[in-house]
């Protein structure tokens, strides 16, 4: 079976600073991603390695493939465990310019340009109601980009889609320092999007 680890960060908790806070980062990164790292091992410890040895997101694309007795929890542990990996290595205390390459390309032709995607995607996660996820996402059936949005630690993969991009809207993600104020996060987040990455996954898929 896959031993799930937290991943360590690519930066330091106060790198992100003044957007996102230390102690956001620290409670979110090693208390509550650590609790979906220990709840997929718990749960994937219930089934036999032998019976489903692939990474998390090969699971999460076919969940029917586990024994219902597991699959919620699979489906939420799982979802928060990849989530966030993906979370943390889409942000950076360098972001130095907006997208560029084939992704902005995509985006100007399904978006029009860059500011009204980042529009766009600002009120499409304004609209989630309670925790959830906003995304951006690869559809592999039309071979384009769009938006979606996700509740509680769904992930993308468990609707064949494949995330670039994502903002957490858990209120953890961002209390402590913006309180109720989610616009005021949103609005943040954008300073700390670390774009070569979201190209690099992007160009990745049309290789």
């Amino acid at each position: 079976m896959v031993k799930y680890e937290l991943p360590r960060l690519p930066y330091a908790y106060d790198a992100l600073e003044p957007y996102i806070d230390k102690q956001t980062m620290e409670i979110h990164h090693k208390k509550h991603h650590q609790a979906y790292v220990d709840g997929l091992n718990k749960t994937l410890g219930e089934i036999s390695g032998e019976f489903h040895p692939q990474y998390i997101t090969s699971i999460l694309s076919d969940l029917n493939a586990l024994p219902e007795s597991i699959r919620n929890a699979v489906n939420f542990f799982g979802g928060g465990f990849e989530n966030h990996k993906l979370f943390w290595e889409s942000l950076t205390p360098k972001n130095e310019s907006g997208p560029s390459g084939k992704l902005e390309d995509s985006i100007d032709v399904y978006f029009n340009n860059f500011e009204n995607f980042k529009k766009e995607f600002s009120n499409k996660a304004m609209s989630i109601q309670g925790s959830g996820w906003c995304w951006l996402v690869f559809n592999q059936t039309f071979n384009k980009i769009e938006l979606i949005t996700t509740p509680n630690q769904d992930s993308p993969w468990t609707r064949r889609k494949i995330p670039l991009l994502g903002l957490d809207l858990w209120e953890h993600a961002y209390y402590l320092k913006y309180q109720n104020k989610k616009l005021d996060f949103i609005d943040a987040w954008w300073n700390v999007v670390n774009w070569d990455y979201v190209e690099n996954r992007f160009s990745e898929l049309l290789d």
